[in-house]
């Protein structure tokens, strides 16, 4: 079959599902209220559904009173349970796919469970919707007349007492549908490669000839790939390698610091960016219309979502909010009751609503990745916002960054410590540093106030990062690829200190 006719016949298919979309756009809450039903009626036999006494349970509220909110460590011994071999725990039908996410707040490897509901109509489905959106929005996408450069984890499948873990990329790709795969580069073979270096050298070799019209991939990883793209083939930019790119999914990270660098790279003016926000627990959002940085909350994929306003957040007044409760411009951590059996979950994430019809939102940070050492509340929303426009201001460009506090000691005044490693070094480290300081205090009304007259804060204090620092550090940590990353905020100073380590001693 043709090309054009495969492009316009998998592009009338994937429209379809536009009108279910629409559906749970005009019924939000109901859709969200009926789901949770399902899901408590669903496990009702399993240990957990006896347990909480799920077949009694008819309401939002019995729900919250109920079940309590967990963390990983709440549900490690179930799931270590699983694992060795019992079913019927958490949820009703066999789990044997356990995504191994170390996080970036815990160095001790966690064990998702990914059941096959969620495979199907959680993962799969959220890729689906990903291009009927993009495509919905961009009538005449040649899409389908090429493929997709996928960039996803560095480790394969393990198996252990008849289930099997790894990154969440390697179970996608072990279970995905024949479209995908046809529709995909590099191979899985390559995909599934452990050794980061390796498996960067094998990517170029095996894409640089295809016809690629779009990047998948999170977009710090993604920016070394392509940089290794231009340096082997000697390009000046990316549509020189191929000429038919035309958009870029990702997540993963914010992508305010990039943009411009990858704007470079591409030089193309209607090259589109796509932003999703997915884990290992499950696919949440997806931006939903061209030229934004807001994405669509998705409420049919089998997760129930709950929300705790950050300014109780950890304390005694506590409490969880459901969807119709939420507020625009309020920061919350998500709590979410899934079709993988994770019941009231915290999964560690912030976001702010940016709009309530439809509802959606920006990912602003982690619940555990801030600084609040003197009542300044610092977000990575603020920081990632500072240092793109401190960047747009001095012409530079930023690898990576990360910020810890500077403790007060006797009558010293505290301070908030950068490590930021640049592709272009700034020609003036005074400059970046005040309006990088200066945009903090227009975003953050707390860290403004702790500012003024170096009241609480003195100015930050920025550290020039060596070439490659960022890397060698996820290197000796045996977190090269994937979602790994250095926490861009910490209110404690050991990554920093490890980073000042290496960058003295390497």
């Amino acid at each position: 079959m043709p090309l054009p006719i495969i492009n316009s016949f998998a592009s009338w298919i994937l429209k379809k599902r536009i009108h279910q979309i629409e559906l749970f756009l005009k019924y939000p809450n109901e859709v969200q209220e009926e789901l949770l039903l399902t899901l408590i009626r669903t496990a009702e036999t399993t240990f957990i559904g006896k347990k909480y006494d799920f077949d009694s349970i008819k309401s939002y509220q019995t729900f919250t009173e109920r079940i309590p909110i967990a963390t990983y460590e709440d549900l490690e011994p179930l799931i270590e349970r699983n694992r060795k071999g019992e079913q019927n725990l958490f949820w009703n039908t066999p789990i044997k796919w356990f995504a191994k996410s170390s996080g970036t707040t815990n160095a001790k490897s966690k064990f998702i469970p990914v059941s096959s509901e969620a495979l199907e109509n959680c993962h799969y489905k959220a890729t689906k919707d990903l291009l009927c959106l993009y495509l919905n929005n961009n009538e005449d996408s040649q899409l389908f007349t090429g493929k997709s450069l996928r960039l996803g984890g560095s480790k394969e499948l393990y198996e252990h007492n008849n289930t099997f873990f790894g990154d969440l990329s390697a179970i996608l790709i072990e279970n995905m549908p024949m479209w995908a795969e046809f529709s995909s580069t590099p191979s899985n073979r390559v995909s599934l490669m452990s050794d980061w270096e390796t498996k960067l050298s094998a990517i170029v070799n095996e894409t640089r000839y295809e016809n690629v019209t779009s990047f998948a991939g999170v977009p710090s990883w993604m920016m070394v790939l392509l940089n290794k793209i231009l340096q082997e083939t000697g390009k000046e930019s990316l549509k020189e390698v191929w000429p038919n790119v035309e958009v870029y999914f990702h997540g993963g990270v914010s992508f305010d610091p990039y943009r411009e660098q990858y704007q470079k790279m591409i030089q193309k003016n209607d090259f589109q960016y796509y932003e999703i926000y997915n884990a290992s627990e499950g696919f949440f959002a997806i931006q939903d219309l061209n030229n934004t940085n807001d994405l669509l909350l998705m409420l049919d994929y089998g997760i129930f979502y709950e929300f705790i306003p950050m300014e109780v957040f950890g304390s005694s007044a506590q409490k969880t909010i459901r969807l119709s409760e939420v507020e625009i411009d309020k920061n919350y951590a998500i709590v979410i009751t899934t079709n993988s059996g994770l019941w009231r979950y915290q999964i560690g994430d912030t976001v702010r609503f940016t709009s309530l019809n439809p509802y959606r939102i920006r990912v602003t940070g982690r619940t555990k990745h801030h600084i609040n050492v003197f009542g300044e509340e610092l977000i990575i929303e603020n920081s990632d916002k500072a240092i793109a426009n401190a960047c747009k201001v001095t012409q530079t460009e930023v690898i990576d960054y990360t910020v810890a506090p500077i403790f007060m000691v006797g009558k010293e005044k505290g301070a908030h410590e950068w490590m930021i490693e640049f592709r272009k070094n700034p020609d003036d480290i005074h400059l970046f540093k005040k309006v990088l300081d200066e945009t903090l205090q227009t975003l953050n009304s707390d860290y403004e106030a702790k500012r003024h007259n170096n009241m609480t804060l003195n100015a930050p204090v920025i550290n020039v990062a060596r070439n490659n620092l960022f890397y060698d550090w996820l290197k000796d940590h045996d977190k090269l690829g994937g979602q790994h990353k250095i926490p861009r905020l910490s209110n404690q100073r050991n990554y920093l200190e490890q980073l000042k380590n290496m960058q003295v001693s390497f």
